[in-house]
């Protein structure tokens, strides 16, 4: 990360109320322009809560999110990717049926305007427009090792491959800002190996800002440039991974349940 960085991402006493549960309490931290940022807690930590606020499934009950400056909050999950924030979800939500190279296509055509009207006036699109939707798709599958299976349905994939996928099409909605809910879930100890070096590449290649969510602490500490711990909702350390791991809150509510 360059320490030159500006912010990109910043949260501000982001609160998140279902009924009587609070589920995020007054978090706040920013995220700094091409940092790999972490975020980690136990189960029920409103991790994948903060995300869904940030992201536009959900809206904070109080707080506000600024991307690049420009307050987010309240805004709707298409307005906020045309931004330039992209995501991928702890369950994956690829189209099973479909292709590779068709699962990246259709999220290419969304990030292009002649792609949203030829959708909603029924319009085919142009040849050009086609060829080049599928040639860029196809060189998405190629960054994430995945071009020699295009034709493969999304469902005949192993779960690692399935999270590449995913990664894949949220990279063809051209985002400067890439959120990644649990990208080591399911994957082996093997391909959680390699996976640090595949987050680290997209970062240098797309000159991207990442923000994960990770439960496989030894993965986040040797990846993130700087790491948020989240308990109960509240934010109880934020720092360098060589800071946060001997946090003693830290140790108690997460690091300590993993030992």
């Amino acid at each position: 990360m360059n320490i030159n960085s500006k912010s990109i991402l910043a949260i501000q006493q982001v609160t998140r109320r279902f009924g009587g549960l609070v589920a995020v309490n007054e978090v706040s931290f920013d995220v700094q322009e091409n940092e790999i940022f972490g975020v980690i807690g136990p189960n029920g930590a409103g991790k994948t809560t903060l995300f869904n606020t940030i992201t536009g499934l959900i809206s904070p009950t109080s707080g506000k999110a600024l991307y690049d400056g420009k307050e987010i909050t309240n805004r709707r999950p298409h307005q906020i990717a045309k931004f330039g924030i992209a995501r991928t979800f702890q369950n994956i939500r690829l189209f099973g049926e479909l292709s590779a190279l068709e699962n990246v296509a259709i999220a290419r055509h969304l990030s292009t305007s002649t792609g949203v009207w030829n959708g909603i006036l029924g319009l085919p699109p142009t040849a050009n427009e086609e060829k080049q939707t599928y040639d860029r798709a196809l060189e998405l599958l190629e960054l994430v090792g995945l071009s020699d299976r295009a034709e493969v349905k999304a469902k005949n994939f192993s779960y690692g491959d399935q999270r590449r996928l995913e990664i894949a099409r949220a990279l063809a909605l051209q985002p400067k800002l890439l959120l990644l809910d649990e990208p080591a879930a399911g994957m082996n100890p093997n391909e959680k190996g390699q996976l640090s070096d595949f987050i680290r590449s997209l970062r240098d290649h797309f000159e991207l800002t990442i923000l994960l969510i990770e439960h496989h602490v030894p993965l986040v500490m040797g990846l993130c440039d700087r790491i948020a711990v989240l308990d109960f909702g509240q934010l109880i350390a934020i720092g360098k991974p060589e800071i946060v791991k001997c946090d003693r809150a830290v140790i108690e509510a997460y690091l300590g349940d993993e030992g």
